[in-house]
């Protein structure tokens, strides 16, 4: 069977330019047709194919995050100590997937400026796949405790969840037209909502399920809390084997491979059969022209970021997040202690069917929670993100949550007294969760997926995005440490107080950062276009048949 074969040869003279001015000027304004024929696109099925495959990764990835929110309370039924898991033990397992997934942002943010969106878009997913199912089957022993082994494992899947925010984010913004670039972000991001009503669903159904078998049992012998558990999580890996064929075939993005493969040809191409339903090809026999273009090299990314007005961009971005997801997660991976602390999830009976109430409240006071504020806040924005802009709505996003939390923060004690007072601290913590959604949330994914030039895109969100768990797992590791400082769960009300002032800190930084709405992206990066190809290459790669 034949295959090509790449090889470097040197330009001959019948190849060389003419002028290499002429060329250069040729060559940019190739460059600037192909960037206008994206930027311009009208809504396609393309399109609608990218939000869906990126969609369900973020999916997968809410999925898996949050129902350890409900997972550590069945796995301290059956492991823990008292019923429940000590404190090291539910930090472990909620913390492990940021830790992981700040790891995972990082390294794919690099690797997919490096090696190109589409050979690592999949390669993440796998990960997720494997190890989510692989907690699903973990055991106990003597040697090995199996929170120890879940911690492990949810790491490792949290690198894999790090990986699909850059890869997402760049892979659905460099295909996007400039009109509906915010929508189709907003929409991938917004999956992210129904993971998590979805794993609260799933809970309150397997509780259901194993209603009749655990009221059987007895509150020292809960083998049924120990399906429960493994079927939550274990399911988490469906959706993400639905999408891997879409991911691994997957075209790669015009703009890699125009600024960073520097193949024009390729990347005209590309645009037509993806965006304008063609069915061009590149005639392998003839050389490819590379360009002459800025390069992705350390030294260059120190000149680029070396410069206040670029830096204050990727510091503004990645602080932003850090800021909004202290709270975040810090109330995510924590309803269920919220819900119980304000009586919602406290079950009025003891021994067995208390355990039951227990889950059954946890299931749906997270559906409530979702239901109310976390939904709806993604497609709040999704409505105005491209009339409004980014920047509007996550100064009023911060601006709402910083009132928000100071209310109740300071208000705590009133707000819980009564159980009317109770329904208005769960209308505030709903709107909480709008706001952090129809504001920072969401537009903390969108504008670093915005607002670095192609080279550094990637690499650009994932920092921003790592920024973004390093604030999750500060606000895992002090909530843990100090939610029982005075009395159990006595000191969430000056937590709350706490996340306030990051809000606060979230929206001044805000103001370091431009709007993006409308703009194309070339535009945002700060680097001038006019003579941005420097000319043809010095070498071309002829695709050479072989046998």
């Amino acid at each position: 069977m034949a295959t090509y074969q790449e090889k470097d040869s040197s330009i001959n003279s019948a190849e060389k330019p003419v002028g290499s001015s002429n060329a250069a000027y040729i060559l940019d304004e190739r460059r600037r047709a192909a960037l206008a024929e994206v930027d311009n696109a009208k809504f396609s099925w393309f399109h609608a194919k990218v939000c869906l495959v990126a969609g369900v990764g973020f999916f997968t990835d809410a999925y898996d995050i949050f129902a350890i929110n409900i997972a550590s309370t069945m796995l301290g039924y059956v492991y823990g100590k008292g019923g429940k898991l000590n404190k090291k033990q539910d930090l472990g397992v909620k913390v492990a997937t940021p830790v992981g997934t700040l790891c995972g942002q990082v390294l794919f943010g690099w690797l997919a400026d490096i090696v190109g969106r589409k050979r690592m878009y999949g390669i993440e997913l796998m990960i997720i796949i494997v190890a989510t199912f692989a907690q699903a089957l973990s055991g106990n022993a003597a040697a090995v405790h199996i929170i120890g082994v879940l911690v492990t494992w949810r790491f490792i899947m949290g690198v894999g969840i790090g990986g699909d925010y850059p890869l997402s984010a760049v892979i659905s913004s460099e295909f996007a037209s400039t009109k509906i670039r915010g929508r189709m972000m907003t929409a991938v991001f917004a999956a992210q909502g129904w993971g998590n009503f979805t794993a609260a669903l799933v809970a309150l159904i397997i509780t259901a399920a194993y209603k009749n078998t655990l009221l059987k049992e007895t509150p020292t012998n809960l083998p049924s809390v120990d399906y429960m558990w493994r079927l939550l999580i274990g399911l988490g890996c469906v959706p993400g084997t639905i999408a891997l064929y879409f991911r691994l075939t997957i075209p790669e993005t015009p703009r890699f491979t125009m600024d960073i493969e520097r193949n024009l040809d390729a990347a005209a191409v590309d645009i037509k059969n993806v965006l304008n339903n063609q069915n061009a090809r590149i005639d392998e026999s003839e050389p490819v022209q590379r360009i002459e273009a800025p390069r992705a090299t350390l030294a260059d990314f120190r000149a680029h970021f070396g410069q206040w007005r670029n830096f204050k961009i990727l510091f503004g971005c990645a602080y932003s997040w850090f800021a909004l997801d202290i709270a975040f997660y810090g109330l995510g991976l924590n309803s269920s202690i919220i819900l119980q602390t304000i009586g919602f999830g406290t079950p009025a009976t003891k021994g067995i069917q208390g355990v039951y109430d227990n889950l059954h409240n946890i299931a749906v006071g997270n559906l409530i929670l979702s239901a109310a504020g976390l939904i709806p806040g993604y497609w709040t924005t999704f409505l105005f993100v491209d009339s409004w802009g980014r920047k509007p709505i996550q100064i009023m996003g911060f601006t709402m949550l910083t009132i928000l939390f100071v209310i109740m923060g300071f208000g705590f004690d009133k707000l819980t007294a009564t159980p009317t007072a109770t329904k208005a601290f769960v209308f505030l913590y709903c709107l909480a969760n709008f706001f952090q959604n129809f504001g920072p949330n969401t537009t903390t994914f969108i504008i670093p997926g915005e607002i670095f030039p192609t080279r550094y895109r990637s690499t650009g969100h994932g920092i921003s995005a790592a920024s973004g768990k390093l604030g999750a797992i500060v606000a895992q590791v002090g909530f843990s440490q100090l939610k029982d400082i005075g009395g159990t769960n006595k000191f969430v009300k000056h937590i709350l107080e706490i996340f306030a002032f990051f809000m606060l800190t979230g929206l001044l930084s805000t103001f370091l950062l431009p709007e993006t709405k409308g703009r194309s992206l070339e535009d945002l990066s700060n680097e001038a276009q006019d003579g941005f190809v420097a000319g043809p290459a010095n070498k071309t790669t002829r695709q050479v048949l072989t046998a």
